[in-house]
This record gives C-alpha cells, structure tokens and sequence, in this order.
C-alpha cells in the first residue's frame, strides 16, 4: 500500500513539474511577442513596457548563471544546461524517494523550473529574464517564472528543514 501512495505522489508532483515547465515556456514566449510585436524595439537595448510604477516587463537573455555571472565564458550554453540538467536529474532521484507531499511539490516546482530554464538555454542560447521591478532608478535583477518557481520550492524545503522539523 505504501509503495502505492509512493507512486501516486510520485505522479502528481511529475505533473506539476510538467506543467511548471510548461508555463514557464509559454509566459516566457508569450512575453517575448508582446514586447516584440508591440512596440518600436529597435531603437532599445532592453525592450520593455511599464505595468505599474515598479513593475516592467522587460527582454534580457541571460547565457551566464544567476544575475549575469560567468556570461562570457565560453560553451556557456552547454556547460550550464548540463549542470542544470545534472541537478535537475538529481532532484528527480530525491523526488522519488520522498514521502511528504510538502517536500514532493517543493521538488517538483524546483525541478519544473530547471527543466524551463534549460530548454530556453537550449533552444535561446540563454535564460530569458522579463520580471523587473523596481524602486525609483534601483532595479532588482530581472528574472523569470522558472526562478520563482524554484525560490518558492527552495523555500517550501528550507521552511520543512528550520522549522518543521524542530515541532
């Protein structure tokens, strides 16, 4: 019974992966024809549009890791999609083996954004970053659904290891 519930766990938190990516992929594209496709671009660095006073949509490829870092190294693409890809492949293990639905859909959201990330590294030659919000001139570094995706489910983990467990 026990490996039933296993399997079951199992499927649901593959699926939300799934379907993480999946929405990652798509609010990454769909962002890139509206910014593309409704404004004059070309004349920009960066294509943006304003939402709200902090809030842009804004187009940057990122090919490096976390806010830009290591950009110009060479095979940047295939070297970081196959660590991501490693890690992600890894999580999968992890995932199997857990047996609280907490950590299970922790996982899958992190791994769901990994594998987001790294098909937009694959197919883009980097990461597409479009979040921006800022304060004034003081922008935080623009990022993507895949990496709220994976902050949310690193947080969900790090909530079960300071503070759960301590109950």
């Amino acid at each position: 019974m026990k490996l039933i519930i296993k399997k079951q766990l199992f499927l649901q938190s593959t699926l939300i992966a799934i379907l993480a990516t999946i929405l990652d992929l798509y609010s990454k594209n769909m962002v890139f024809f509206y910014l593309f496709n409704h404004q004059d671009y070309q004349y920009l660095q960066y294509p943006k549009a304003e939402i709200v006073s902090f809030f842009n949509l804004v187009y940057v490829s990122n090919s490096g890791i976390s806010f830009g870092m290591f950009d110009k190294a060479s095979n940047a693409r295939e070297i970081f999609a196959l660590l991501q890809g490693g890690i992600a492949f890894g999580l999968i293990f992890w995932l199997w083996n857990s047996q609280k639905k907490h950590i299970s859909y922790a996982l899958a959201l992190i791994i769901g954004g990994a594998f987001g990330n790294v098909i937009d590294r694959i197919l883009n030659g980097g990461v597409t970053d479009f979040l921006d919000f800022h304060i004034g001139i003081y922008h935080w570094p623009a990022f993507n659904l895949a990496d709220s995706l994976i902050f949310i489910g690193v947080l969900i983990l790090v909530y079960d290891e300071f503070l759960l467990k301590k109950k």
